[in-house]
Parts: C-alpha cells; structure tokens; sequence
C-alpha cells in the first residue's frame, strides 16, 4: 500500500479489536465521537468514563499507554489554542492564583475545558483505530460505508503516493546541499520558493503518467475490490459496545 508515514501509526496484533471488520470499528468511533461532542461540558465525571471506555479498549487491543500518547501529540495545537481563551472570551473575571494579579475567564475556563476534553477524547479514539486497522483496510472501510467512490480514490492515491513525493522532496534537497546551498534568511526564499515549482511540476507529471499506465490497464473509473469483507451480526454488537456505553454515560450526563 506504500505510505510507510502513515503505516507507523498501526500496532501489529491479533486481539478482538484487531479482527473487527474494518467498517464496524470506524461506525463505532465516528458515533462515540459524536457523543462526546453531544455530551454537556459540566459533566465532568462523564469526560472521566469515557476515558475509562477508551482505556478498556486499549487494554483489549494490547497497545501500550506510551505509544497512545506518543500520536496524540499531534493535539498539542488545540491545546494551545484551548490555553488561549480563558484570556480572550469575554465574561466574568476570577484570579485563580490569588498571589498573582492574572485574571481569567469563567466562560473562557469552561470554554477551554470543552475543546480539551472532547478534542482529547476524539483524537485518542482515532489513534485506537489506526493502531488496530490496517490502512489499506481503513479505505476497504470507508468505501463499505457508502463514501463516495471519488473520495475513497483521492484518499487511495494521496496516501499511496505521499511517500513518494517525500523522497522526490529528500532527492532535491540533497541536490542543493550538494551544490553548497543553505537556507539562512529571506534571502533564499527564492530558491525554496522554485523548488516548491519544481516539485508540484514533477509531481503533476507523475501523476499524468500514474493516470496513463491506469487506463492502459483498463481503469474505467473504480478501484477493483479484491477482498470483501463483511461483519456479522456478533461483530456489530462488539463494535457497538463502546457507543452505546457512551451513550449511557451522556444521557445520565443530561440528566444529571
């Protein structure tokens, strides 16, 4: 499938997560997301429980707490930002360090814990999901989801050839190096800013002959599905498992 890039984010393994059809566990997500995005932000114990969910299904699916955290760090600019609006949104003022004359937000604290939490929450449930399904099976996923075709093929050939515009990227860096050049100042913006030309020409070209050598061997538009797979009604209810508990967890949220 190439995208080697993208492929580090999976953890081989043979666990009851890992042999869940791969459209199954992205419905599972993409619903326990959207309860956690419906979930009242002053609940706070029900931000707790589905950290708790998350934690099960990463002790099922064997994969380590330090390898969880080290692809959420990919968060680290909402959590900026989240760091942010207790400063700017408007509204009742507090000093919660008393021995310091710094006041914040009591909209913009709520605010800020709203966006942390929930951003928290959806970015570990997705590096679960790309820690346990194969890339190329996420794509089968997607498409046995009724995405549209089109999309499902953009993301095919973005991701399979990705790797490929970073090694022609490596290639021409290596080539200015060699010549003794050294980005150190606006000065060699103009250098940069040609490779950059450079590249999406190679890049294009390269794509009008991918496109070529395809309709030469018959591409008429879809992707030919070698394997198939489909989920039973044992495999749904599994994958249900997770929504549906936090699902319980919002609604004793609301009600609570």
């Amino acid at each position: 499938m190439g995208a080697g890039h993208a492929q580090r984010l999976y953890r081989q393994g043979d666990s009851a997560v890992h042999r869940l059809p791969p459209h199954c566990k992205l419905a599972a997500v993409f619903c326990f997301v959207l309860v956690v995005v419906c979930t009242p932000r002053t609940a706070l114990w029900a931000f707790g429980a589905y950290a708790l969910l998350l934690a099960a299904v990463a002790v099922t699916a064997r994969v380590p707490i330090g390898f969880l955290l080290r692809r959420m760090l990919i968060e680290v600019p909402f959590v900026a930002f989240a760091l942010l609006m207790p400063f700017v949104v408007p509204g009742e003022q507090i000093q919660p360090l008393g021995f310091l004359p710094v006041s914040v937000s009591v909209p913009g604290l709520w605010d800020a814990w709203n966006v942390l939490a929930k951003a928290t929450l959806g970015v570990a449930a997705s590096v679960l999901l790309a820690a346990t399904t194969e890339l190329r099976a996420l794509l089968l996923g997607l498409e046995r989801l009724r995405l549209p075709p089109l999309l499902v093929q953009i993301a095919t050939f973005m991701i399979r050839y990705g790797d490929v515009v970073t090694d022609e990227m490596r290639r021409m860096s290596v080539a200015r190096r060699s010549r003794g050049f050294e980005a150190s100042g606006p000065r060699h913006w103009a250098v940069l800013a040609k490779s950059a030309g450079a590249l999406f020409i190679r890049s294009y070209e390269r794509g009008e002959r991918v496109h070529l050598a395809m309709l030469s061997r018959g591409y008429a538009g879809t992707m030919p599905v070698i394997d198939r797979v489909t989920a039973s009604r044992a495999q749904w209810t599994a994958a249900a498992a997770l929504p549906l508990a936090a699902l319980l967890v919002c609604l004793l949220g609301w009600a609570l």
